[in-house]
C-alpha cells in the first residue's frame, strides 16, 4: 500500500445566526480593519445590510466589484482595495466567485506580480511562500464549498479560461456556515447551486484516486443533497433543508481533493465557451456523462443509488438524476440553454485541456467529449 496524506483542517461554525459571530471571532484576532468582498448583486440586497449590521465594532471597507466568473482583474482591483483601506484581514461573503476573489485579494495584497503567474500551470508559477491575511468565509448560496477549499479558480479576462491557484494558504481560518443566508435565494439559483454540490459528491466518489475519507463524505453528502435539493428549491423557508444543502456543498468541496471527472470538464468548457452558469452546466451534463461512465464502476453506481434512497440498483441513478432536473426545472439540452452547434470544437478543446477528466473512471478522447457534447445538445 502506498503513502497518503490527508487534510481536513478547516474551523467551521455551522448553523442559524453564526454570521452573528464574525466581529467577535475578528476581535479575538486583534483584527478590526476588514475588507468585505462581495458580488454586485448581494451589494444591493438586504441580505448584506443585515450582515453589516452585526459588524458596527469594525471598520468596514467593501469591495463589491465580483459580477459573474471571478476573473483576473476584479482579484487584482480587490487587492488595490485592500491596500487602500489599510485592512488587516478579508471577510468572503457570497457564493463561489466572491470566495474564490476573497481568498486571493489577500494572497496578491501580500505577493508581489499577477495573480494568473500563481496559476498552477503557468509555466513559471510563482510561490505562495507568505503568510496570507486572516480570511473569514461565509457563503450564501449552497454549490461550490469554496469557504472550505484552498483553490480558487480565476477567469482569463480575454479568452475566459479558468486557471486554478491552488495552496493550502489559501483556505479560511474560520467559516461561518449560516443558512439563514441562503433563505432568499431564489429557486432558480438553489436548484443550479444545488446541482453543483450533488455534482462534487458524486463526481469525487467516483473518482478512482484511493481516499476513502473523502470517500465517506462524499457519500454522506450525496445523501443529504439527494433528500433535500428538492426541497430547498420548492420549500424556500425550509431552514432544514436549506441546512442540509449548506453542509452537502460543503461536503462536496471537502471530497474533491479526490479530484473530480468528464461532468466538471464539460461544465467548466461550457463556462468559458457558451458562459453557462457553472451550476446549471453540470446539471445539463451530468447525466449524460454518468450514463457514459456506468459500465466503468457499476459497484459504486450502486453505492451512490443507496445514498440517494434507490435500493441497491446503480442502473436508477442516471433515471432518477433525469427526474430530479426536470422537478427542479433544470432540465432540457444544451441548445435550448443557448449552445451551438458551432461551438462544438472550441468545447471539445477546452474539455480537453481541463484537468477533470484526468480523474474519471473512464478515459476521455475528444472523440468521447464530442460525442457526450452531441447527445447533450
Amino acid at each position: 500500500m502506498s503513502l497518503h496524506s490527508f487534510a481536513f483542517p478547516t474551523a467551521i461554525r455551522f448553523g442559524p445566526g453564526a454570521r452573528k459571530e464574525v466581529a467577535s471571532h475578528l476581535a479575538a484576532q486583534g483584527l478590526s480593519r476588514p475588507l468585505l468582498v462581495t458580488d454586485r448583486a448581494l451589494a444591493a440586497l438586504p441580505v448584506l445590510a443585515e450582515f453589516r449590521s452585526h459588524l458596527q465594532a469594525l471598520d468596514v471597507a467593501v469591495y463589491d466589484g465580483v459580477a459573474g466568473n471571478p476573473s483576473a482583474s476584479q482579484v487584482m482591483a480587490g487587492a488595490e482595495a485592500f491596500r487602500t483601506h489599510g485592512a488587516d484581514c478579508v471577510i468572503g461573503f457570497g457564493g463561489g466567485a466572491a470566495l474564490d476573489v476573497a481568498k486571493v485579494v489577500g494572497l496578491m495584497a501580500t505577493h508581489e506580480g499577477h495573480i494568473l503567474e500563481y496559476a498552477w500551470d503557468h509555466p513559471r508559477v510563482r510561490a505562495i511562500d507568505r503568510p496570507l491575511p486572516w480570511i473569514v468565509a461565509l457563503p450564501t448560496t449552497a454549490g461550490t464549498g469554496s469557504e472550505v477549499g484552498r483553490s480558487a479558480v480565476v477567469s482569463e479576462d480575454d479568452t475566459h479560461l479558468k486557471r486554478i491557484v491552488f495552496s493550502p494558504r489559501l483556505l479560511a481560518r474560520q467559516v461561518f456556515a449560516d443558512p439563514e443566508l441562503t433563505l432568499g435565494l431564489p429557486p432558480a439559483v438553489t436548484a443550479a447551486t444545488g446541482m453543483d454540490a450533488l455534482t462534487h459528491n458524486i463526481e469525487s466518489y467516483l473518482s478512482p484516486s484511493w481516499h476513502p475519507l473523502c470517500d465517506g463524505i462524499a457519500l454522506e453528502g450525496t445523501r443529504l443533497a439527494a433528500r433535500s435539493i428538492e426541497r430547498a428549491v420548492h420549500q424556500g423557508a425550509d431552514l432544514g433543508a436549506r441546512g442540509e444543502m449548506m453542509m452537502a456543498s460543503m461536503m462536496g468541496a471537502i471530497a474533491f481533493q479526490k479530484d473530480l471527472g468528464a461532468v466538471h470538464a464539460c461544465a467548466h468548457a461550457l463556462g468559458a465557451v457558451g458562459g453557462l452558469h457553472h451550476g446549471l452546466a453540470n446539471a445539463l451534463m451530468i447525466d449524460t456523462v454518468l450514463a457514459w461512465n456506468h459500465e466503468a464502476a457499476p459497484a459504486k453506481f450502486d453505492e451512490l443509488a443507496h445514498a440517494c434512497g434507490l435500493g441497491d440498483d446503480g442502473a436508477a441513478l442516471v433515471p432518477w438524476l433525469r427526474g430530479l432536473k426536470r422537478r427542479i426545472g433544470l432540465d432540457g439540452s444544451l441548445s435550448s440553454h443557448g449552445v451551438r452547434r458551432d461551438q462544438l470544437p472550441r468545447l471539445v478543446e477546452v474539455a480537453v485541456a481541463d484537468i477533470c477528466h484526468q480523474t474519471n473512471p473512464r478515459p476521455c478522447t475528444a472523440a468521447d467529449f464530442e460525442r457526450l457534447f452531441l447527445e447533450a445538445l
